[in-house]
């Protein structure tokens, strides 16, 4: 690789050794929102929470997100070709806490309504919305990188906060 001055910088990947539990500890310093992604399997909804949910482009619109390649969701998820996302609020840890298990209905006692252009599943009660097709699913290491093409969005709520994580445990957003 060379760097803009000029020079190359050779890295041996395979030689450094980044400690594990180091590396989760760095990475939990930085804040990150909550959501749930969810489609629709047949008549079914299945869904899973993602911590690592980012925009991409503006021109098209599209959006990512990271999952885990032992997720047991996101194999039916992708397999439909679209998804929703629902931005969680402050006040819904529960939830983020249901879709993050191994439960098998993450849906049981949750209400929400078909997205507008997909059908996929919008939890009620959350800050937005957004509704998407599967657009590409790229390699990331143990995780996969998903991007998806809006097709659909809103906001819904302005009277509270996003529901964030950080350093292991929820907490909320304060305006300075």
């Amino acid at each position: 690789m060379s760097d803009p001055t000029g020079s190359s910088h050779e890295i041996d990947h395979d030689a450094i050794e980044v400690d594990p539990a180091l590396f989760r500890r760095v990475m939990g310093h930085y804040p990150t929102g909550v959501t749930v992604v969810a489609s629709l399997e047949g008549e079914q909804p299945v869904g899973l929470a993602i911590g690592s949910f980012f925009s991409v482009s503006l021109d098209p619109p599209l959006v990512g997100f990271c999952v885990a390649r032992t997720s047991s969701s996101w194999p039916r998820i992708e397999a439909t070709g679209r998804f929703g996302v629902t931005v969680l609020a402050e006040d819904q840890h529960e939830v983020s806490g249901k879709f993050a298990s191994k439960v098998e209905d993450k849906f049981e006692g949750e209400t929400w309504k078909p997205a507008p252009v997909t059908g996929s599943p919008f939890i009620d009660g959350g800050l937005e919305h957004i509704d998407c097709t599967l657009h590409d699913v790229l390699d990331g290491g143990d995780h996969v990188i998903v991007l998806g093409r809006v097709v659909h969005l809103e906001v819904h709520r302005d009277d509270v906060g996003p529901l964030l994580f950080f350093k292991g445990g929820y907490g909320r957003h304060a305006e300075l």
